[in-house]
């Protein structure tokens, strides 16, 4: 597929993607696993549809000063730090010192959001389990490869990153990374994520905390026997 705009929003866009994972409905060695903020709505219906457990996993992009988009790597849960220096020695005189303030600033709402997210819920187990990594679309790639580098340092199994859209370099890069890349719509020339959604707008925490939430009753419901169709909660 190559469009200019491929999906109405992240749910829509998370049931297109649930399409190609169908090989994991049900196992009970798998998890999903989505990147916050934009990954939880795309993962909240892949996880729904493949009836698996959903947890969060917090990635930061340490991006270059006054170039917010522009990453110089990123950190993850776990512990693990990312670093492009390519960009890094490229762009900053004073490059270590700007990415340890910088990383010092994004552990602390990493570490916020690790509390605030899961509202006294521990976190998925992801030693020896499959996990299924999500996120929103796949740019330069930086947040989701400090987040399987954690998930490597904590034993998964196996790794799998999927997402709806992605870069097709950067897709064909993680192929030899990980164990397996879904991504549904990997154009050539490819444009910013926010391109292939006619709805891209901010996730917010409460949005956030609402999917985790939905998430894990869903998964009460699956294990009580209903097998009812389970929504977003909003």
């Amino acid at each position: 597929m190559n469009l200019s705009v491929a999906f109405r929003d992240r749910f829509h866009a998370g049931r297109c993607l649930a399409k190609e994972l169908e090989a994991y409905a049900g196992r009970e060695d798998a998890i999903v696993l989505g990147l916050a903020r934009g990954g939880i709505p795309v993962a909240y219906e892949v996880a729904s549809h493949l009836r698996l457990p959903l947890d969060v996993f917090i990635v930061r992009k340490l991006g270059v000063p006054g170039y917010g988009e522009l990453a110089m790597g990123a950190i993850a849960s776990g512990g693990v730090r990312v670093v492009n220096r390519d960009v890094l020695h490229r762009l900053l005189p004073d490059a270590e010192q700007v990415l340890e303030t910088v990383t010092e600033k994004e552990t602390a709402e990493l570490e916020r959001r690790e509390v605030e997210y899961r509202e006294g819920r521990h976190p998925l187990e992801v030693t020896r389990r499959v996990s299924i990594l999500i996120d929103d679309g796949l740019a330069t790639g930086a947040s989701m490869r400090a987040a399987a580098a954690a998930l490597r340092q904590k034993g998964a199994a196996r790794i799998i990153v999927a997402v709806p859209v992605g870069s097709l370099n950067t897709c064909r890069e993680f192929e030899h990374e990980v164990n397996e890349v879904i991504c549904v719509n990997a154009p050539e020339w490819f444009e910013a994520v926010a391109h292939y959604y006619e709805d891209f707008s901010q996730t917010t925490d409460d949005e956030v905390r609402a999917l985790l939430a939905a998430a894990a009753e869903n998964l009460k419901e699956r294990d009580r026997g209903n097998s009812h169709d389970l929504k977003a909660p909003f």
